[in-house]
C-alpha cells in the first residue's frame, strides 16, 4: 500500500512531501482527515487538493479558539486504498470529518466508509452516489450536470449541431456523459459516439480515428487531469478542425503543460476562482478568492493557477462554519459531535467560497449555483474569461 501519513502545520507540506516521512502529532482539539492521490495518474489533482488545505489551515487554524489538526493519507490513485486511508483516519486517528479525493471511484469509497462509522464527510469532487442513502457526505465541488449544462449552451452558441464523446471508462467518464446526454438533445444537439480510454493508458488513437471519421461539429472530452489531455493531442494529430470543450476536471496547471498548443482555444467550465482577477468587483467570490491566493502563495512560495486547490480552501470554510456551530451541542472527539458537524453541514447557509456560494440542504450532495461556474478559454497556456 501506498500510503504517506502527514500531520501537518503551517508551512509543512512542501518538506513533509519530500522527507516522505511521519510528522510529530500534536495535540488538537478538532481533527481533519484527508486522503487525496499524491502519487499514480491522479497525482496532478492530489497534489493540488493538498496544497490547497495547506493554505487553509494556515486561513483559519483555529475555530472557536480550538486548534484544528490535519492528518493527510496518500491513496496512490487507487479506490481501494482510499478506503482503507478512510477507515484507518476514522479508527486510528479519531478525525472528527474525512475529505477527499483526487477521483469520483475513490472518492465513493471514502464516502461509503464515513457512512458505515457515522462520520461526515466533505468531498472535493463530484461524487455519484445516492444523498438519501448516504446522509453522511456532501460536496464542494460544483454538480456536473450544471457545469455540462453550461458547456452545451456554449456549443448552442457556437452553432454545434452533432457532438462526439470520448471520456474516461470509470465513474467520471459516466457522469460527464450523462450530463452531456441530458443536456444536448434539449439544445438540438447530437452526440453522435460515446468513446472510452482509461486514466493510465497511453494512447487514444484509436477511439479518436473513430470520432473523427464521423465528421462532428465539435468533440466533448470527459478526462480529468494529466490524463485527460490525450484527445486533445490525438485530435491535433489527426487534424481535426472542430470545437473542442471540456470540463472542470481540466483545470490544473499540468492538464495546460502537457496539451501544449493541441489545448489552444478549447472551452470549459469552472470555477470562478480560476479567473479572479478577471472577475468585476461585484462578483460575491472575488473577495474571498483573492484572499485564498495570497494565502496560497505565503504557504506554497508558489501562486495558485488550478481550480482544485481551492476546492480543499473551499471545503476548509464549509467546516469551519459548521464546526463554530456544532461545538456549542457537543464535544470534538465524540460521536455526539459527528452527529452535531453532519447536521450543522447541511444546514450551512451562503458561506461563500472561491468557487461558489454554499448553502446545504439534507437529501443533497451539492451546495451550489450559477454563481460557482464561468466559462473560460485556454489560450496561450492562460486561462481567460470567455465573453
Amino acid at each position: 500500500m501506498k500510503s504517506l501519513m502527514l500531520t501537518l502545520t503551517r508551512g509543512a507540506l512542501a518538506a513533509a512531501l519530500t522527507a516522505c516521512g511521519v510528522a510529530s502529532v500534536l495535540a488538537a482539539d478538532l481533527k481533519v482527515g484527508l486522503s487525496v492521490s499524491l502519487s499514480g495518474p491522479n497525482s496532478s489533482l492530489g497534489v493540488p487538493y493538498a496544497k490547497g488545505m495547506q493554505a487553509a489551515l494556515a486561513y483559519k487554524p483555529e475555530i472557536n479558539g480550538r486548534k484544528v489538526q490535519l492528518i493527510v493519507l496518500d491513496d496512490g490513485s487507487d479506490p481501494t486504498t482510499a478506503g482503507r486511508n478512510a477507515r484507518k483516519l476514522i479508527e486510528e486517528d479519531k478525525v472528527d470529518v474525512l475529505m477527499g479525493t483526487s477521483g469520483v471511484p475513490a472518492a465513493i469509497a471514502m464516502a461509503q466508509v464515513g457512512k458505515e462509522a457515522k462520520v461526515p464527510m466533505i468531498g472535493l469532487t463530484p461524487i455519484l452516489l445516492d444523498a438519501n442513502e448516504n446522509p453522511w457526505v456532501m460536496t464542494v465541488a460544483q454538480p456536473t450536470q450544471l457545469m455540462i449544462d453550461a458547456v452545451v449552451e456554449r456549443m448552442k452558441r457556437n452553432n454545434v449541431k452533432t457532438v462526439g464523446y470520448i471520456g474516461f471508462t470509470d465513474a467520471w467518464g459516466d457522469l460527464v456523459y450523462n450530463a452531456l446526454m441530458k443536456a444536448a438533445p434539449e439544445a438540438g444537439i447530437k452526440v453522435v459516439s460515446n468513446e472510452r480510454y482509461a486514466r493510465a493508458d497511453a494512447s487514444v488513437t484509436g477511439q479518436v480515428l473513430k470520432i473523427v471519421a464521423l465528421r462532428p461539429d465539435a468533440v466533448m472530452t470527459g478526462g480529468a487531469g494529466t490524463p485527460g489531455a490525450l484527445p486533445f493531442l490525438a485530435l491535433q494529430e489527426r487534424g481535426y478542425k472542430g470545437g473542442v470543450y471540456g470540463q472542470h476536471g481540466l483545470i490544473n496547471p499540468d492538464f495546460v503543460r502537457v496539451v501544449g498548443a493541441s489545448g489552444q482555444n478549447a472551452l470549459m467550465p469552472t470555477g470562478p476562482v480560476i479567473v479572479a482577477e478577471q472577475l468585476p468587483d461585484s462578483h460575491p467570490t472575488k473577495k474571498i478568492a483573492t484572499e485564498f491566493r495570497a494565502v496560497f502563495q505565503k504557504v506554497n512560495n508558489a501562486p495558485t493557477s488550478d481550480a482544485f486547490s481551492a476546492y480543499s480552501f473551499d471545503g476548509w470554510l464549509v467546516f469551519a462554519d459548521a464546526a463554530s456551530r456544532a461545538m456549542k451541542k457537543a464535544e470534538p472527539g465524540t460521536a455526539e459531535f459527528r452527529v452535531a458537524l453532519r447536521d450543522a453541514i447541511f444546514s450551512t447557509k451562503e458561506v461563500v467560497g472561491t468557487h461558489g456560494v454554499y448553502s446545504f440542504k439534507p437529501g443533497s450532495l451539492y451546495g451550489v449555483d450559477e454563481r460557482a461556474r464561468v466559462i473560460v478559454k485556454l489560450d496561450n497556456g492562460q486561462w481567460k474569461l470567455a465573453p
